[in-house]
């Protein structure tokens, strides 16, 4: 397995400024510990590159890194900070999505509201990007904790406490506007649901609980089509391949489950979408040094119930090459603590992690993929991903954000210590301008970057007849570890009713409209 370089050079607590040595080969991982919204403090990374990153209520001034000889420089002033208005009443934000056509943000928290905002960018270096009120979509009785637009943008859905999962519709008003209004109550889930994601073309959902299950649900009858009830523990990531072939679910039982889309064409009632569980990741295989294979000792991959958040949201590319597992732990003989990590799959390949992030001071809670590919800049040929543009993601932890790509080896930039309790979800908007989190103290955390800051948008155009690379992806020296998988019976795995009986004698629940 490919480790990147170590995060756990650990610096003094209580500082408010800190400094790392070009001998720290990565980032800081070691969080910043609380710090006042109202307080300064400076992140000297490495002497290169510095940019000074100006916040409303405080600044941080911050190098980036080079990366793996490769030095990344932003072409103008990357602003960002804690946004202090009253977003849900003070109480925790626990979820966001940006539109993907309008730019618009929707938040959702325990006020049991949907908040739409409209983010304005300041002329000004010195200022932060606004975020302008425009309006609440109120239906839920319970907390929000995940809501995501549709890939048109046609529609929002919702998940909350108690097992609500709300479809609602962009509609056309009286008076000329257009107004969010709730289209459909999607009912089946017993408990809170913790996390959903689209297909990609808008027409199913997949949506986790814990009640333990997964439900797919096709969007226009406003039934469940397919129930994944294999997790022994809550439900608290789900994500879907852009490519269709897979979606993906995290539980707390320590596990991550791989279903692949199987049709049965010659079964009655032949439904095009049949998922089915093929693989199970659960533990790795650590071989430490001096040991030869046989000695090698077989750890959890994940976090067990214990960790400190609710939410372990994973995510795919855009172009479907690898899945990104946040959560993830590993263990070494000759350190009694487990690091922090998140694994990086290809798709070709689940029987071993392909890449390991470094690890961190904090278990990772989320992460999330920029929705646009940018080109290679040709000055770092230590790259482990052989693709054709980079790729932009952001891990968050419980109380920090990287942001990493694949033509580096380290991070290329992190941000700390701007929320006094847990981060809870992150999202980019469509046109990679904005990069925002939530956190469960109120507040939301909104950056912005110029035009072509992260890098130049990369058009298949470019190069005549190419496509996204996907199966033919390669992963530079991914000597990974052993993963022990279970077994998985197709049949096991089917739908399958409480009471054991045929699923095909399942009441489907229908939508309430």
């Amino acid at each position: 397995m490919l480790y990147f370089s170590d995060f756990r050079k650990l610096m003094p607590k209580n500082r408010e400024n800190f400094v790392g040595t070009k001998s720290q080969t990565s980032l800081l991982a070691q969080s910043l510990s609380p710090s006042h919204p109202l307080l300064s403090f400076s992140a000297h990374l490495l002497p290169s590159a510095q940019k000074e990153i100006s916040f409303s209520s405080f600044h941080i001034s911050a190098h980036l890194l080079p990366s793996a000889q490769k030095e990344i420089s932003f072409s103008s002033i990357m602003k960002g900070g804690t946004v202090q208005i009253n977003w849900h009443d003070t109480q925790p934000v626990l979820t966001l999505d940006f539109h993907p056509k309008s730019g618009f943000l929707a938040t959702g928290g325990n006020d049991h509201d949907i908040k739409i905002w409209i983010i304005v960018s300041d002329k000004s270096e010195k200022n932060l990007p606004t975020a302008s009120y425009q309006n609440s979509l109120s239906y839920h009785s319970s907390a929000v904790n995940t809501l995501r637009f549709s890939p048109s943008g046609e529609y929002l859905a919702s998940g909350a406490d108690g097992g609500e999962l709300i479809l609602w519709k962009l509609q056309s008003t009286s008076e000329g506007q257009s107004a969010w209004k709730v289209h459909k109550s999607l009912l089946f889930h017993r408990k809170d649901v913790l996390d959903l994601q689209w297909s990609p073309d808008g027409s199913f959902l997949v949506s986790g609980s814990i009640d333990n299950s997964c439900i797919i649900w096709d969007i226009s009858k406003g039934s469940v089509h397919q129930i994944l009830d294999a997790h022994l523990h809550y439900v608290q990531g789900v994500t879907w391949d852009p490519l269709g072939q897979y979606v993906a679910s995290l539980s707390s039982d320590r596990t991550c489950r791989i279903y692949a889309n199987k049709p049965q064409p010659k079964s009655k009632g032949f439904d095009k979408l049949n998922f089915v569980c093929q693989h199970v990741l659960t533990k790795a295989e650590t071989l430490n040094a001096g040991e030869s294979k046989g000695q090698a000792s077989k750890n959890h991959m994940f976090h067990d119930e214990t960790l400190p958040s609710f939410f372990r949201r994973l995510s795919w590319s855009p172009d479907g090459s690898f899945l990104l597992i946040p959560a993830g732990i590993c263990r070494y003989s000759s350190a009694p603590e487990v690091v922090n990590t998140a694994y990086i799959y290809s798709r070709r390949d689940f029987s071993r992690p392909a890449i390991q992030l470094p690890g961190a001071s904090k278990a990772i809670v989320a992460v999330r993929f920029c929705p646009i590919l940018f080109t290679l800049s040709g000055s770092n040929s230590a790259t482990l991903f052989k693709l054709p543009y980079r790729i932009i993601f952001a891990v968050a932890t419980l109380n920090s954000l990287c942001i990493y790509d694949t033509e580096s080896v380290a991070p290329i930039a992190l941000f700390a210590g701007l929320h006094y309790a847990a981060i809870t979800d992150i999202a980019w908007s469509m046109d990679a301008k904005y990069l925002a989190l939530t956190s469960r103290d109120g507040y939301c955390t909104i950056i912005e970057f110029e035009t072509d800051e992260l890098g130049k948008p990369y058009t298949f155009s470019e190069k005549k007849g190419e496509e996204i690379m996907t199966d033919h992806m390669e992963i530079d020296n991914t000597d990974g570890g052993k993963l022990e998988r279970a077994s998985v019976d197709d049949k096991k795995v089917a739908v399958k009713t409480s009471d054991n009986k045929s699923a095909k004698k399942r009441i489907t629940p229908v939508a309430i409209n």
